[in-house]
């Protein structure tokens, strides 16, 4: 297929890092890929997968709210806090009755404590690095938002909850936090994402290569347009030329005026995607990121 900017909705399996179930996906659309928001390797489901310059675009979906499915074991903490680690704590389980009552205290903003086991860097070292090597690592709180959670089932200590949040959330620590609020231990033993922004699970596809992976491909330019943050502009043909070497354009008319545009999209007026600018203030202010040579013809 050659390189393609393009933005890709794939359904991780669990068993895979994020990183490694790419692997067709560089072998074959582009070998620069990127991922806007990490699965653990136990879990499953959505992953935006940006591929070529498309990469520039991380910001876009990294800080979209998100939706899981949540598979919570109460009884026992893991150091991990997920099925992969080693039970560090047991206490008695609780009734569903504890659980709703507890709930509430964590919705709205609150205050979390990203897990030890995590990715976050610790004074230029990976904090899960650090905790493997047997060092005390101290995770500082920091502000998230849960929108909603709802229970789904509970049988046996076994719960089942969709949970709406905010970037930087982790479903772990909830799971950890939750049982601490009942008296209980608890930590994930199933973890599906259901949605990013406006994109679901509904959509995605195998990271294999496949007839419906090479379509995915082509629905970039659509997804991008479904971005709130992305401005939507379209180019007089006489700047095209200006694109293809790498210069903003200088008329342009709006189609769409982001409320809070980070970027704009730049089409002609045959409906083409040519490039796309940083914005501010509604004004085009920086080079057109360099993937015009892939979407220019």
């Amino acid at each position: 297929m050659g390189t393609k900017a393009s933005i890709l909705l794939i359904n991780k399996k669990p068993g895979l890092t994020s990183f490694s179930s790419l692997n067709d996906i560089k072998r074959t659309i582009d070998p620069k890929v990127g991922h806007a928001g990490t699965l653990d390797k136990f879990a499953r489901g959505l992953l935006i997968v940006l591929t070529g310059s498309m990469t520039k675009l991380n910001v876009l979906f990294s800080t979209m709210d998100k939706s899981y499915r949540a598979e919570i074991s109460f009884g026992s903490e893991t150091d991990t806090l997920d099925p992969e680690g080693q039970v560090i704590a047991t206490a008695a389980i609780p009734s569903f009755k504890e659980i709703q009552q507890a709930i509430p205290s964590f919705l709205g903003s609150i205050e979390q404590q990203p897990p030890q086991y995590s990715a976050l860097h610790i004074n230029g070292k990976r904090a899960s690095d650090l905790a493997r090597s047997g060092k005390e690592v101290e995770m500082a709180k920091r502000p998230i938002t849960v929108y909603s959670f709802e229970p789904v089932s509970y049988d046996n200590g076994h719960l089942v909850a969709d949970i709406h949040v905010s970037k930087g959330t982790y479903i772990r620590s909830l799971a950890r936090d939750l049982g601490i609020a009942t008296k209980s231990r608890a930590h994930l033993i199933g973890l599906e994402r259901t949605s990013i922004g406006p994109f679901s699970l509904s959509e995605a596809v195998d990271a294999k290569l496949t007839e419906s992976l090479v379509a995915s491909v082509a629905q970039t330019d659509e997804r991008l347009k479904r971005v709130e943050s992305v401005s939507i502009f379209e180019v007089a043909d006489e700047e095209l030329f200006r694109i293809a070497n790498g210069s903003f354009p200088r008329a342009v008319k709006v189609r769409r005026q982001s409320e809070h545009e980070v970027y704009g999209a730049l089409y002609s007026k045959d409906g083409v995607l040519r490039a796309v600018a940083d914005m501010k203030e509604g004004r085009i202010i920086a080079q057109i990121h360099p993937y015009r040579k892939e979407i220019v013809g």
